[in-house]
């Protein structure tokens, strides 16, 4: 089956293979001549048994409800019908297959069935879609302020914290007893909420409150794959025993709380981007990270029933699907027709070109960047050069003694083949990244320290430290070419020393943000007319909550437990996005989705705090070194929530919108049942394909066939105040833009006004090739509504 996981949350280093590759070509003579053991990678021992035929898997069978037989009195009757009659097997109470049904987000239900008996399940009528089970992952006291959350004056003043509005996460769980879920000074939830608190056998319903306001388990599904009623992963209670949920509800919406840290580090009050928000978990995600999604949808299903506001959810597949086969896409494009914003992760697979995921425009996809914050370490070579890096070690030291370094190309193959003979006092330097089971692993065998190579970060001193059990830092890819110089110049006896000021360092002397290499970049696969990420916000050392059952590493074998943690991936982005969403609904309650995804990426920020573009750093430039990140890494750019609270113009969208951009997608009738069941065909055409959706970005594709591309957009004012809006275009070389009208004049609120656009390849003889960039702003004194183009030349 595939894999679902928490998206994720930050882990090295499946995709970064062709990054490293460089150094370790450089590397292998100096592993010759230190006769270190090999570096061949360990196969992948696959221990599970045969899969026996005709076994169960569990489905998803997705409904039309509207093709239900008049003689079944409800759906449920009809569903079970369905089961008894295309499944050949004789069982005496077809119901117990039956994990869950569904009837908000989606319709239809999960169940157990052999894989012949879901192909005639797929053939059934009413059936418009039949989908494996499979499994997916979850992929601060300094964001808020960093991004302009000021308790003083501005976005929080402006929505009151975001008091009241309800934020749902599809997680791993929460971790109640945490001071960042106190509901001092909140009144009580709303009389028109659904939700409510479960009991389990460790987790008493008596722990919500005015801030915990529901907290619920789904693991049907979980359970069904394991083939047991009881996985050793999954335990029926909203408590958290991984501590991503609990991470990222508090990053979301935690409360304000004074002193908080990781040991000594990035101390001060942690807040979330909504204190004043209620939470409501469904959790949906085991303690390995691994959420199913047959247990997703049901999680999907009950929040947009209980009533959230919100929903955060930082999890996503290994790849993207079509939209018509992914039933995350089809779940959350019934949220959005409940009118509930979504915010999801937009993966950890980065720089790689096209690997970001949950790419559908009614998804408010993100993106991750660093903050202004460094832990700063160093690692002192034999020859005197200091290679700067980052590190959580609690034990200062100002230089240890040198220590020998041995080198492994591939620590997590090579990890379970560390003896004492081999590590003993010396210093593990792990050249395609490390984990917290490595430095464990390496203290039981004596081993005197270690250093974790980020192969996907070219600077930043090694972007996102880990919390080893002994001496440690990060390095990043451009440090460690420097140590590779040295392994080379010294094969026989290379020594280090480690550094520790085990110290927080902030501000602009830390230049930020830059959007992190691990963030998965466009161009979108699914939909290359669609611009993702649409936005980046802090994913980098995100300091919030942690459950007291985890960790501090995640590993099992430590024992260390923390209350706050430091953690990083577009897991820990995606939560800062949904919760300045929240303020954005606080003050204009009756926005769309699409409205609220539009005031966060037209006024997003492209700038760093030293006022030059954003970096990425995922790419390094021989000569330029680290370069600019473009749309396909940054979206519309870093999430501003001030600005975002009085964008000026919105793009809006809706279910109509959604329908005509499927449309032009040439799903088939059947496709198009899966998102809108009462489906009777297209009637509009979406001017421009899939590219002329309404959305607040633009994607341009020119070909040999096509040397002018029109698209149209259209604006509504959401400010009191009349005002003309003149446009400004930036466009690259070989390329003329005329945007008709070029002012537009709103006079009262609501007021909507349309533009059109032609763009115009001017290349002639000069064939271009590949992607370039530019923008598409509407300005006046107050307002700067910025759209994102990205520009493809096909040969």
């Amino acid at each position: 089956m595939g894999t679902h996981s928490f998206t994720t949350e930050l882990t090295r280093p499946s995709a970064m293979a062709s990054i490293i590759n460089k150094l370790l070509h450089h590397l292998a003579l100096f592993l010759f001549l230190a006769q270190l053991s090999s570096s061949a990678l360990v196969p992948k021992v696959n221990n599970q048994p045969a899969v026996k035929p005709q076994s169960s898997n569990t489905y998803i069978i997705h409904a039309n409800h509207l093709a239900k037989p008049p003689h079944f009195t409800s759906l449920k009757h009809w569903y079970h019908s369905m089961v008894t009659t295309h499944s050949p097997r004789a069982v005496a109470d077809d119901s117990s297959r039956i994990l869950y049904t569904y009837d908000t987000v989606m319709h239809g239900f999960a169940v157990q069935l052999t894989d012949d008996e879901a192909r005639l399940m797929s053939s059934a009528p009413g059936v418009s879609g039949v989908y494996k089970d499979r499994l997916l992952s979850l992929h601060t006291t300094r964001s808020p302020g960093f991004i302009g959350l000021d308790p003083g004056n501005g976005a929080w003043n402006l929505t009151d914290f975001g008091d009241g509005v309800i934020i749902g996460f599809i997680d791993s769980g929460i971790w109640p007893e945490s001071a960042s879920f106190n509901d001092s000074g909140l009144g009580p939830v709303r009389s028109s909420w659904k939700g409510k608190c479960v009991d389990a056998h460790d987790f008493n319903a008596s722990l919500c409150n005015n801030k915990l306001v529901g907290a619920k388990a789904f693991d049907a599904g979980a359970k069904a794959m394991a083939g047991s009623t009881s996985s050793g992963g999954t335990v029926s209670s909203p408590r958290d025993k991984f501590g991503h949920g609990t991470h990222v509800a508090s990053t979301a919406a935690g409360a304000q709380v004074p002193d908080a840290g990781l040991y000594m580090f990035s101390r001060g009050i942690a807040s979330g981007m909504a204190p004043k928000a209620k939470i409501a978990m469904y959790k949906a995600c085991d303690s390995r990270g691994d959420c199913n999604n047959t247990d997703i949808v049901a999680a999907l299903d009950a929040a947009a029933k209980d009533g959230v506001d919100i929903i955060s959810m930082s999890l996503g597949d290994d790849v993207a699907l079509p939209f018509h086969d992914d039933v995350i896409a089809i779940a959350t494009f019934g949220a959005e027709r409940k009118g509930i914003f979504v915010a999801l992760a937009g993966g950890n697979d980065g720089p790689m070109a096209s690997t970001v995921i949950n790419s559908a425009p009614w998804m408010t996809t993100v993106g991750a960047a660093t903050v202004d914050r460094l832990f700063p370490a160093n690692l002192t070579l034999g020859n005197g050069v200091v290679l700067a890096g980052q590190s959580l070690y609690t034990l200062q030291a100002k230089c240890t003694a040198m220590i020998p370094l041995l080198v492994s190309a591939d620590c997590f193959g090579e990890s379970r083949s560390w003896t004492p003979d081999k590590v003993m006092g010396k210093i593990m330097v792990c050249m395609s990244g490390a984990n917290g089971s490595h430095s464990i692993t390496l203290q039981h065998a004596g081993g005197a320290g270690i250093v974790d190579v980020d192969p996907g970060e070219w600077s930043r001193d090694g972007t996102t430290p880990l919390s080893f059990t002994l001496p440690g830092l990060t390095l990043s890819y451009t440090a460690a070419e420097k140590l590779v110089a040295y392994l080379f110049s010294e094969p026989n006896k290379p020594m280090a020393s480690f550094s520790f000021g085990c110290q927080t360092v902030t501000g602009n002397v830390v230049q930020a943000p830059v959007v992190a290499g691990f963030s998965s970049r466009g161009p979108n696969r699914i939909v290359p007319g669609l611009l993702k990420p649409d936005v980046v916000a802090p994913g980098v050392n995100i300091l919030a909550a942690w459950s007291g059952d985890a960790s501090v590493s995640g590993d099992d074998q430590d024992g260390r437990r923390v209350g706050y943690n430091i953690r990083s991936g577009t897991s820990m982005s995606c939560p800062h996005v949904a919760g300045v969403a929240a303020l954005i609904k606080k003050k204009y309650p009756s926005w769309t989705p699409a409205m609220i995804r539009s005031a966060l990426t037209t006024t997003a920020g492209t700038h760093d705090n030293t006022d030059r573009d954003i970096l990425d750093n995922g790419v390094f430039d021989e000569d330029r070194g680290i370069t600019a990140a473009t749309p396909f890494a940054a979206g519309a750019g870093h999430v501003r929530p001030q600005l975002a609270l009085d964008p000026g113009l919105v793009y809006d969208a809706g279910e109509r919108d959604y329908v005509d951009f499927l449309c032009a997608l040439n799903y088939t009738a059947e496709q198009m049942r899966a998102f809108v069941p009462d489906f009777a065909g297209c009637t509009r055409t979406l001017a421009g394909g899939p590219a002329g959706l309404n959305y607040p970005s633009f994607v341009v594709v020119f070909d040999k066939r096509a040397a002018i591309r029109t698209l149209t957009r259209t604006l509504t004012k959401v400010s009191e105040e009349a005002e003309t809006y003149t446009v400004i275009v930036k466009a690259p070389e070989h390329v003329k833009v005329i945007v008709t009208p070029a002012t537009l004049e709103f006079k009262e609120p609501k007021e909507t006004k349309s533009y059109t656009v032609e763009f115009r390849n001017e290349a002639g003889g000069n064939q271009k090739s590949g992607w370039d960039f530019g923008s598409i702003s509407w300005e006046n004194e107050k307002h700067r509504v910025r759209s994102p183009v990205a520009f493809q030349w096909k040969k």
